[in-house]
């Protein structure tokens, strides 16, 4: 059993649940009663970083909340590919395996095309959706993101991630609109899930799937015509460098029937902020 004493249970107090996939356990938040919310995050973060929506939220709703396998307290397996798409499929097992119904998706980062990938295959069981900084389509016309990709992705980013605990250890304080937000505190709290150099590979690889998954990001957005009509909100840090207003008008002219809360202060990560 993993180690979790390092964990501030005034700021995450919840009990554990674990689902078993073929490639090992996923650890979620299941807290509350009533309709079901599900969160999804993405890179480097974990179900830690809604723990303040998810204390609000289960005082009236079923509010669950996944870490990816390779984040968080899931396990790190080697030689699992790490894929967007094999995440999807995880969380639409999860999904299943708990009979969640008529449910609320929280998605973030990677989050997006991770669970939006769901509300495009069963858009009955989705009531509604709740949108930070995200996105769900290919980024090859994107140079900023092809040059990241690019540079992260290969052999350097993989030592950078993997050795020096790149992501969660710069990138994520580097990522915020105003950096004090992001305390030493609750940094630790992203720092400690990637304890050696075996459990820092899923972050790379979500590096290197910005621009390697295009494809596959450009078959969910073909689909978008599943989901315009749904409930949308979106909640969008104005100060974010990888997500921008371009990315942010994109979701505005999919969705019918939206509502957009601009926070100009806030990075990318809106939920610290």
């Amino acid at each position: 059993m993993r180690n979790t004493d390092w964990i501030d249970r005034g700021e995450y107090p919840f009990e554990p649940h674990y689902f078993e996939t073929p490639a090992g356990r996923i650890h979620y938040v299941d807290e509350g009663e009533g309709a079901p919310v599900v969160m999804v995050h993405g890179t480097p973060t974990w179900s830690f970083l809604y723990r303040r929506l998810i204390k609000d939220l289960s005082r009236d709703h079923r509010v669950i909340a996944v870490d990816n396998l390779g984040f968080g307290l899931s396990d790190k397996p080697e030689g699992w590919s790490y894929l967007p798409e094999e995440h999807a499929n995880n969380l639409a097992a999860l999904i299943g395996a708990l009979s969640l119904k008529d449910l609320v998706l929280v998605v973030h980062d990677f989050g997006g095309p991770v669970g939006l990938s769901y509300a495009l295959e069963r858009p009955a069981n989705v009531k509604g959706l709740v949108l930070f900084n995200t996105w769900m389509w290919s980024l090859k016309d994107d140079p900023a993101a092809a040059r990241a990709s690019k540079l992260l992705g290969g052999p350097f980013g993989k030592f950078l991630y993997t050795r020096l605990n790149f992501s969660p250890r710069v990138l994520l304080k580097a990522a915020a609109g105003d950096r004090s937000k992001i305390t030493k505190e609750v940094h630790r709290h992203y720092l400690a899930p990637f304890r050696n150099r075996r459990e820092r590979v899923a972050p790379w690889v979500f590096a290197r799937e910005l621009m390697a998954s295009g494809d596959w990001y450009e078959r969910l957005w073909s689909r978008r015509h599943r989901i315009k009509e749904k409930p949308t909100l979106i909640l969008w840090g104005m100060k974010d460098r990888a997500f921008k207003e371009g990315d942010l008008g994109r979701w505005k002219s999919l969705f019918s029937n939206s509502r957009v809360v601009e926070f100009p202060e806030a990075g990318h990560f809106v939920q610290e902020e």
